[in-house]
């Protein structure tokens, strides 16, 4: 089974999606899963877990009804790693697939990709346009408010929480944290 760098990853990324919306947001979930790999004692995968992050929408734009589904047929049409495949598709766990996250890598990308849809939109909403002066009490606000950013899940949000044993304040600062840490590179061209 086939691996994948970063690049090779982006590479087939950009044969299924054309939009600055899906491919900005799959390079912050890339971006935040490799931040969670060296912050989480899997240093020694962040690279696989960056390429988790940025394939996890891989269908997304072009085949919505069969989000994480299509993404598997395309997968294994390649001969991509079973652990890729498995780990994009589990983030749809409960929405589109019945593949639940069981490995810290998958609870985290289910935990996270809402929320990381989420803390872009608070950013833009701040005079700065940037999370490098967010602060939790700022994420809280934005978050509780349900008219705010809302085709967010937040309950996915929250179930993913609880998958990773964390209280609701963990994942919103270790996720404001990985975003902060990735910024850069993130709005980079």
């Amino acid at each position: 089974m086939k691996t994948l760098t970063k690049d090779e990853a982006w590479a087939l990324l950009r044969e299924y999606n054309e939009g600055e919306f899906h491919l900005r947001h799959a390079k912050t979930v890339g971006c935040v899963m490799r931040y969670f790999a060296e912050t989480e004692g899997y240093a020694d995968e962040a690279g696989f877990w960056e390429t988790v992050g940025i394939l996890h929408d891989l269908d997304f734009e072009k085949y919505p009804e069969e989000h994480c589904r299509k993404s598997q047929e395309i997968m294994r049409e390649r001969g991509l790693d079973e652990r890729l495949i498995r780990a994009t598709a589990s983030h749809g766990y409960g929405i589109t697939v019945d593949i639940k996250p069981e490995h810290k890598m998958e609870k985290l990308l289910f935990a996270s990709d809402e929320l990381t849809g989420l803390i872009g939109a608070a950013a833009l909403m701040r005079p700065s346009k940037s999370v490098s002066d967010m602060e939790l009490k700022s994420l809280k606000k934005k978050y509780k408010d349900r008219k705010f950013a809302a085709g967010v899940d937040r309950a996915v949000i929250e179930e993913g929480a609880g998958m990773l044993g964390w209280e609701l304040d963990e994942l919103l600062e270790k996720t404001l944290s990985a975003m902060k840490a990735a910024e850069e590179e993130i709005n980079a061209d």
